[in-house]
């Protein structure tokens, strides 16, 4: 018998989620999202790029700025409206002490009780390499947990009046290929759509079908396909890290 997902814990007000780029978030999280501020929780976004070497016909200085406006109306759409940006450089973002110093300082200013961020593993379930931007971002954020909340790892964040933050009760891993949890995604399947969607200029080199169409049936079947595991019910699947 298939194991089935445990509903993702409720007992929250504060999520932070830690990406690589603009557009991964969108790519399967944006209805948990939608359904978690539904419910009055607040939500961040902090990534560790501006997507700025993710179009081969835009030079990074242009798109850049097109990416961070798009990520910012994406967001929109789900209710987030706090969106940071690290500027670590896009495609060559290295696992290491910047990185969890950066993250650690992102934790202790939005102070969230749960993380949320994406596959750091070296593959997806075995079938396609991962990138090194999402293995390292991923990774970095899972050790950014407790690197927040120890004042003697990164002092100098205390001494910038960042005080250490303990909170953090889980980090929430999307894409995994061992997910333990679920979010209905029935309520905030739309806005997923018409969230992704704002990611216009990415999506219009990425694929020659039609925009819509194409977040439509990548999104409907990404949901769909945790259905089985969660009640028959549509759902944005995450492997949980209680903490």
């Amino acid at each position: 018998m298939t194991e089935q997902l445990r509903p993702m814990p409720t007992d929250w007000r504060r999520a932070l989620a830690v990406v690589a780029h603009p557009d991964d978030l969108e790519y399967g999280c944006a209805a948990a999202v939608a359904a978690w501020t539904d419910g009055g929780r607040e939500v961040a976004y902090l990534l560790a790029t501006r997507g700025e070497a993710g179009i081969d016909t835009l030079e990074p200085e242009r798109c850049a700025p097109l990416r961070e406006q798009e990520q910012r109306a994406s967001a929109a759409v789900v209710g987030v409206s706090r969106v940071e940006f690290l500027d670590h450089r896009d495609g060559v973002i290295e696992y290491g002490l910047d990185l969890r110093r950066d993250i650690a300082a992102a934790i202790r200013r939005h102070r969230p009780e749960l993380l949320v961020t994406l596959n750091h593993r070296d593959t997806w379930g075995g079938a396609a390499w991962n990138t090194p931007d999402h293995r390292a971002v991923g990774r970095a954020t899972l050790d950014a947990a407790a690197d927040a909340g120890n004042r003697w790892i990164f002092p100098e964040l205390t001494e910038q009046g960042l005080e250490p933050w303990s909170g953090v009760r889980w980090v929430a891993v999307a894409g995994s290929a061992t997910p333990t949890h679920a979010v209905d995604a029935t309520v905030g399947l739309e806005r997923s759509v018409r969230s992704l969607l704002a990611h216009r200029t990415y999506l219009e080199v990425l694929t020659d079908q039609d925009p819509e169409e194409y977040c439509r049936a990548f999104l409907t079947g990404h949901v769909e396909a945790s259905a089985e595991r969660f009640g028959g019910r549509p759902a944005v699947a995450f492997e949980l890290f209680a903490r």
